[in-house]
């Protein structure tokens, strides 16, 4: 029997029904939104509850940070975590676990403090979301290369350093070494000079000589030899004379 006008669009209405309701079901169960941290912020890892030594592979020169979406994981899980850290700024999470979804581990640096933290989640009708424990940074972060980098600059300015101090050594040297020439020239000149002090020298071996020619009187030589010369000729003259008068007598 053939469908009246009337049924055929109930039938075609009750249709699009059905199939609006299985597109959009899914839609409801997977749509993601928005919630706040449960805990009032700013935090420190330090000084929230009870510490826990580990918080996933987070290692341990940092804060570690375990937040927790509640409710059945199975149905409930996050999908994208924004936190922000003082210092350290903002960090965007979207990868969780372990065990499941609805965990997320956050780092950051020692000491710092949480300022704001705000989830997207799936699933449930969740209001807001846990900070479950914290894990304290227990080591110390190891020294990053970059300082050994900077010695560079000061090894180069001590190579120029010593570079200059050389040079400055050198020029010392070189100065030093013609000092020393001039010095050993300045003997050489005085070396020379010895003919006016040998002639003094000279000169005083006359003064010695004469010196030597005074037999105790101040006469000079010619004089004395002069009165020599007359006394023998007078001698010579009596002598003359006497034998004449023997001769005559």
């Amino acid at each position: 029997m053939p469908l009246s006008r009337n049924r055929r669009a109930a039938f075609a209405v009750a249709a699009s029904s059905l199939v609006l309701a299985a597109g959009t079901a899914p839609a409801f169960a997977t749509d993601a939104y928005t919630i706040p941290l449960h805990q009032p912020v700013p935090i420190t890892a330090d000084s929230f509850g009870k510490p826990e030594p580990k918080c996933a592979d987070i290692p341990a020169s940092q804060d570690g940070w375990h937040f927790i979406a509640p409710g059945n994981p199975n149905e409930i899980s996050f999908v994208k975590l924004t936190v922000t850290f003082e210092p350290g700024g903002q960090q965007v999470i979207t990868a969780f676990g372990p065990p499941n979804d609805n965990h997320a581990y956050v780092a950051s640096a020692p000491g710092a403090k949480l300022t704001s933290a705000v989830a997207e989640v799936k699933g449930g009708k969740l209001e807001w979301f846990n900070l479950s424990h914290t894990c304290p940074a227990t080591a110390t972060p190891s020294p990053t290369p970059t300082k050994t980098a900077t010695s560079s600059p000061s090894t180069s300015v001590s190579a120029s350093a010593s570079a200059s101090a050389s040079a400055s050594a050198s020029t010392s040297v070189s100065a030093s070494t013609s000092a020393s020439a001039s010095s050993s020239v300045s003997p050489s000149g005085s070396a020379s000079s010895p003919a006016p002090s040998g002639s003094a020298a000279t000169t005083g071996g006359s003064t010695g000589g004469g010196d030597l020619a005074k037999t105790g009187s101040d006469a000079p030589i010619g004089l004395i030899a002069t009165m020599a010369a007359a006394l023998i000729a007078a001698g010579g003259v009596l002598v003359v004379r006497r034998r004449k008068a023997d001769a005559a007598g």
